[in-house]
């Protein structure tokens, strides 16, 4: 059975914080200012070397919390779903922000939509002192486009269904920089994600966070191993079967941007030349040269922003 069918399911939400002291009171402090009181809060210290204990002892029993050896963020939240006593699962980034009203509206949309495993909200992009940046409107969820543009709607605020879960099974614990992707393209097959047009989240970009900083050799490479297995699986509605190769070609384009972003000029220009080898017809769009000036020019704007809101 898919749908949320408890009128005030109890819902879980898993912070895993690695380092991030300086930003985690902000993260916690946002979780037990929801609007929605039947919330369980799982902090997992991922083997955090800085001042994350005590600021977690300083919670007492507001929160769940312990200390692990670090065993890496997918496993830690896959850890912590599986402890979680929710119907209702999510996680918060320790270094991103729920809005007062996230999880109550988060939970009426589920309530709301019988075929939903899921939903996601649109979100606020902020920089290291928590200052606006813009603001993001998520998509709707639409898989043709997951396959054929890389888009991966969810962002922070997302949550789904424990039972969901329990299907599809936790996030791959293998991939490092596209796990969340790969989630919701196997979690669909379960049922809908439901997009929120209100602004409920923050991420934030610093120089620490994982969407900021270099991207090792393997994990710039995922798109196309992600993409190459889905296209292994024999659950493939057949719309999206011809258009492997244009999906393909996709994959390394955006792998080309992530060796961009990490000044791996070689293995980008590779992928680049692979991709349009595929797809001819693909350089040609206006996306695909986003998504390199995004590889180029992504830090660098970012830095810029920065240093101009601090003078």
């Amino acid at each position: 059975m898919i749908g949320c069918q408890d009128r005030n399911p109890l819902v879980s939400i898993v912070v895993p914080t690695f380092n991030h002291a300086k930003y985690l009171p902000e993260a916690i402090d946002s979780l037990l200012g929801q609007s929605y009181s039947n919330l369980e809060i799982i902090i997992l210290d991922d083997g955090s070397t800085d001042n994350t204990r005590t600021i977690l002892e300083g919670y007492g029993n507001k929160i769940r919390w312990e200390t692990q050896s670090n065993m890496g963020h997918s496993r830690t939240l896959n850890k912590g779903w599986r402890m979680s006593r929710g119907d209702v699962i999510g996680y918060l980034n320790a270094d991103d922000i729920l809005y007062p009203d996230a999880i109550r509206i988060s939970v009426e949309y589920l309530q709301d939509n019988a075929s939903a495993v899921g939903c996601y909200p649109n979100f606020l992009i902020i920089d290291p002192d928590s200052r606006r940046v813009r603001s993001v409107s998520a998509p709707s969820f639409d898989i043709y486009k997951m396959i054929t543009q890389f888009e991966c709607a969810p962002g922070p605020g997302a949550l789904f269904l424990k039972s969901a879960f329990e299907r599809a099974g936790g996030w791959n614990e293998e991939l490092k920089q596209t796990q969340d992707f790969e989630y919701w393209l196997r979690l669909a097959r379960y049922g809908n994600l439901i997009h929120i047009p209100f602004e409920l989240a923050a991420f934030r970009v610093h120089e620490r966070s994982q969407s900021f900083g270099n991207i090792a050799f393997a994990a710039a490479d995922e798109p196309i191993a992600v993409i190459e297995s889905y296209y292994q699986n024999n659950q493939i509605p057949e719309e999206l079967l011809h258009i492997k190769k244009q999906a393909l070609a996709n994959a390394h384009f955006v792998a080309a941007q992530l060796h961009l972003r990490s000044a791996r000029y070689w293995p980008a220009i590779i992928r680049i030349a692979d991709a349009i080898s595929m797809s001819p017809i693909s350089f040609c769009s206006k996306r695909i040269l986003r998504v390199l000036a995004h590889g180029l020019f992504y830090r660098p704007l970012h830095r810029l922003s920065w240093l101009l809101r601090r003078s």
